[in-house]
């Protein structure tokens, strides 16, 4: 018997992982079933649980910044279509990483060691380790962005990236030949998944890489002004609580 939460903000995808869970242990009580970053904190500030069903990417952000809000001593499963974000994963209560879309026999062997960490069988900490041998560093950052045009798609290579903005309800990439392209990510997801060591989120509303800065210019008394090649359509503007960690950044 065991008590769990599903962390799941695609409908069908939680109707799924419902109903495999049922079948694999029926004795098992699903005690809900959450949607967002803010649910789930409120829930595991005043509820406890044996175990975790978790999706990365959720309704309002991320789930890492579950951890960030409050303490979760339950082990996770988690649950995601992004292999890039496994090591990130393992430093949480993890037991395993299930790539969507998910089959019964995927859950089964992750249930499986569920019931052998609970028997102290297996240790999460080595499981840990286990798992991380399987990606080595370089596998932690993407290295394309799918892009579309013309009612069709392509993957960019990251390196050939100068820079990301929202605008209006879309996303869009800047190449550093001057093609902009609209993509099928958020701005959130994708500062989560490209390396920290080239781009930065500047704003709310630009990801850019440091190969694309030119000159950077004091904008008003408390804010400064990025010149970005190629030349971008908006101004990329360096919010004065920003400013530290920019200077941080470009220092690296």
């Amino acid at each position: 018997m065991a008590n769990v939460l599903i962390i799941e903000d695609e409908q069908l995808a939680a109707e799924k992982l419902s109903m495999f869970i049922r079948q694999l242990r029926p004795e098992w009580h699903i005690r809900d079933t959450l949607t967002t970053v803010a649910d789930s904190v409120n829930w595991l500030s005043q509820n406890r649980t044996d175990l975790i069903f978790m999706d990365i990417n959720l309704a309002d952000g991320l789930c890492f910044k579950i951890f960030e809000q409050t303490p979760v001593e339950a082990p996770i499963i988690f649950t995601t279509a992004y292999d890039q974000y496994a090591i990130k994963a393992f430093k949480q209560n993890s037991l395993d990483y299930l790539l969507k879309p998910i089959t019964a026999e995927d859950l089964k062997a992750g249930i499986e060691k569920f019931e052998k960490y609970r028997q102290n069988e297996v240790k999460i900490e080595e499981k840990i380790k286990q798992l991380l041998t399987m990606y080595s560093p370089a596998d932690e950052f993407r290295k394309r962005i799918l892009i579309t045009y013309g009612g069709k798609s392509k993957s960019i290579l990251i390196e050939n990236v100068a820079y990301i903005y929202a605008f209006e309800k879309g996303v869009y990439l800047t190449s550093f030949d001057g093609q902009t392209f609209l993509t099928d990510d958020s701005l959130d997801l994708l500062e989560q998944t490209l390396n920290p060591k080239t781009f930065y989120r500047l704003n709310r509303k630009y990801l850019i890489s440091i190969k694309a800065i030119g000159e950077i210019h004091k904008y008003s008394t408390r804010r400064l002004k990025v010149d970005l090649q190629p030349m971008p359509k908006f101004e990329a503007i360096v919010p004065a609580e920003k400013i530290t960690s920019f200077k941080e950044w470009l220092n690296k």
